[in-house]
């Protein structure tokens, strides 16, 4: 298998987590213009206080973007350096990204918590998967 396949859904999630980016800030800007609110004075605490979910929604989302990810980025990393990339990896990574996609359009929009909690689930018992099965695979 062609072990640079992995790098697809990478690649992917790191594209998502730019589009969240652009999303936050689409939101952000305009409130903050329009609230007569001082930026330069402003801090990340009052912004945070201020903010209705429309506009604090998305930057959490953002903030979920860099926690677990960075486990997926790591266990790609891994695998492609051991050349251990295979099919169920491939399809465990394209279905973490998917879940990550779902997670962040029900975040950054609706924000229902039990739906976005279970994508949640789903999106991490993949990256789960992936990193216990490497893990196991290196220990043995």
């Amino acid at each position: 298998m062609d072990q640079a396949i992995i790098f697809k859904p990478f690649v992917a999630t790191m594209l998502l987590t730019l589009v969240v980016w652009v999303y936050m800030y689409g939101r952000r800007l305009p409130f903050i213009f329009a609230s007569g609110l001082d930026p330069k004075r402003m801090t990340p605490a009052e912004l945070a206080l201020r903010s209705p979910p429309r506009v604090s929604n998305p930057s959490d989302n953002l903030k979920n973007l860099f926690e677990l990810p960075t486990v997926f980025y790591a266990v790609v990393l891994y695998l492609y350096a051991t050349r251990r990339v295979d099919a169920a990896y491939v399809a465990a990574a394209w279905g973490f990204f998917a879940f990550r996609v779902l997670h962040s359009a029900v975040h950054c929009t609706f924000n229902f918590i039990p739906l976005r909690f279970f994508l949640y689930v789903i999106g991490a018992g993949a990256l789960w998967f992936m990193v216990l099965r490497a893990a196991l695979a290196a220990l043995a």
